[in-house]
Order: C-alpha cells, then sequence, then structure tokens
C-alpha cells in the first residue's frame, strides 16, 4: 500500500500535473499561499535528493559526455534563443514587455528540477548533474549580455547568488546522497538495494514536484488572470517557443545520442530555470514580463512530462 502511494505521481505525472495546474490556478486566486514558499527551497533539496543515492563523486569530473555539453551550450547559446526570437516575433512585435519574458526565459538556462525529471523517466543521472551545473554556471554569466543586444536593457545577474544556488540544490543533495548510499550499503548489497529501494526513489522526487509545481502556479494565479486579454496570446507565442526547441531537440537527439542521453539532453534544455527567470523580470521588468514567465509554469512542466511519457511509450527519441 505504501509502495503504491509513494509512486502514484511518478506513475500518472501526465494525468496528475494537469490536476495540479488547475488545483494551484484556483487555490492561489481564492486565498494567499504565500506561507507554502516558505518551504519551496527544503522540498526542492528533498526531490533532487533521491536522485543522488548512488552518485559517486568522481562521476561529475568524468568527462564521458563531452558531446552532450557541447551541444548543450550550443543550444543555450544560440538555438533555444532563436527559437524564442522566432515565436516572440511572430505573436508579440506589438507587446514588446511580454517580448522581453518570452527572451528572458530563453536565455536563462539550467532548471533545478532536471535532475529529479531525469531520474522519473529514466534518464542519464550522472549527465543532468553536469548540465545542470553547467547551465546554471554559463547562464549567469550569460544572461545579462543576451538581454542586453536583444531587449537593449542590461540587468545585472547576481553571479554569488547563483554559484550559492548550485551549492544548495546540487552539491547539498549530492553530498545527503553519497552519505545515504554509503549508509545502506551496510546494510543491502548492491543487488537488493537495486531491486527493494532504488524504484522507490522516483516516487520521492515526483511528490516534491507535485508540491514545487502547486504552490509556483498558486503564487502568480493572481498575476496571470489579471490578464485575460494577453492570456491567450502569451500561451500561443510559448506554444510556438516550446514545439521548436522540441522539434529542433527531438531531430538532434535522433541523429546524435542514445535513448538515455537524448531524454537528458531533451530535460536539460526544455526545462528552462523559471525561478531566476520570474525574479529577473520582476526586479527589472514590467507586470507583464513577469506575467509572461508566470504562463510560461502552466505549460513547460506539463509538456516536459507528457513528451517523456509518449517517449517511455513510443520511443521516438531512439537512434534512427
Amino acid at each position: 500500500m505504501f509502495r503504491h502511494i509513494l509512486t502514484f505521481p511518478s506513475r500518472n505525472l501526465k494525468y496528475v500535473l494537469p490536476f495540479i495546474i488547475i488545483a494551484g490556478l484556483i487555490t492561489g486566486y481564492v486565498i494567499d499561499t504565500g506561507p507554502l514558499k516558505r518551504l519551496m527551497l527544503p522540498v526542492i533539496i528533498c526531490a533532487i535528493y533521491p536522485s543522488m543515492i548512488g552518485f559517486r563523486l568522481k562521476d561529475l569530473t568524468a568527462l564521458h559526455e563531452k558531446k552532450m555539453l557541447l551541444f548543450n551550450l550550443l543550444f543555450n547559446l544560440l538555438i533555444v534563443p532563436l527559437a524564442a526570437y522566432t515565436a516572440a516575433s511572430v505573436f508579440l512585435q506589438q507587446n514588446p514587455e511580454m517580448f522581453t519574458g518570452l527572451i528572458i526565459i530563453s536565455v536563462v538556462p539550467g532548471g533545478t528540477m532536471i535532475i529529479a525529471f531525469t531520474m522519473i523517466f529514466k534518464g542519464n543521472v550522472k549527465a543532468a548533474i553536469k548540465l545542470t551545473t553547467l547551465s546554471l554556471m554559463s547562464g549567469s554569466f550569460l544572461a545579462p549580455i543576451y538581454l542586453y543586444f536583444i531587449v537593449g536593457k542590461y540587468v545585472p545577474v547576481d553571479i554569488v547568488n547563483v554559484f550559492k544556488n548550485i551549492a544548495i540544490v546540487v552539491f547539498l543533495p549530492m553530498i545527503m546522497g553519497m552519505l545515504t548510499y554509503r549508509a545502506l550499503m551496510k546494510r543491502f548489497t548492491v543487488d537488493e538495494f537495486n531491486a527493494r529501494i532504488r524504484p522507490l526513489l522516483p516516487g520521492f522526487s515526483s511528490w516534491g514536484l507535485v508540491y514545487i509545481i502547486f504552490t509556483s502556479i498558486s503564487l502568480k494565479s493572481q498575476m496571470i488572470i489579471a490578464y485575460p486579454g494577453l492570456l491567450l496570446k502569451g500561451v500561443t507565442a510559448l506554444m510556438l517557443f516550446y514545439i521548436l526547441i522540441y522539434a529542433i531537440i527531438i531531430v538532434t537527439v535522433r541523429k546524435l545520442f542514445s535513448e538515455e542521453d537524448g531524454i537528458t539532453f531533451l530535460l536539460s534544455l526544455v526545462l528552462r530555470n523559471l525561478a531566476i527567470s520570474i525574479g529577473l523580470a520582476a526586479t527589472a521588468f514590467g507586470p507583464q514580463t513577469t506575467m509572461m514567465v508566470a504562463l510560461a509554469f502552466l505549460i513547460q512542466q506539463q509538456a516536459a512530462v507528457w513528451v517523456a511519457s509518449l517517449n517511455m511509450k513510443y520511443g521516438f527519441l531512439r537512434n534512427n
């Protein structure tokens, strides 16, 4: 019974997520869910922590994924911002603040939930850790430059704060995971761990995802609903943006990567860092820019879950 409840979200995430999004919108519009924000960081750590159990420190420094790292940089530096610029040019030329919001999403890579999603959908967790760290570091330096040249406004990013976030959401769970694995190996063999414990780990992460997504949506609910006239235009632009990057990534993965590496590569690019993006939008730009980033919470995780779930069923990320 415990196993069934624990793994329910991870087994049914593509159905659970729409319910959570709708519940978050309604709840956040009716009541103040601000107090839930206090637990966001601990829950993020707890959601990533299970994926680190069994991870070895030498896996972080081994450069077996050179091709994936290089292509991740290429996509983050060029392909994803170009896709955002294209989508924004089509739908948002008359709405410069919303145009800016989409550009911000595209130039701030490295969502903190990449690692947890990778574990749930059976990707390469070791590579996901490297890609997340690389994206956060490169994005912190490059985002201000891109925003200046594309949007025309220099927006400083707190580099120290970014590195602090890396330490908290990547390295702290990593240390916890290594210590946990060492303790478990005193009681279980590797085969027992893989058979009895490892299958339960995605369940812990998925419950964390449920909390994070519900809280993120509910906190931005009133802002999203406050602009009904612009809602359709913003959602349409976001959908074109994600369709473009999914299409390009899937073609690239089928040519260059294994299915396990492919799902990791895909998730590392489509799960943009909306937390940092909305912080930039709210502090340096207008309310419509912030709303545009908030709308991405409605689409980003849901799209990733559906695509990853469909791949597990049909295997369209497999090499030709």
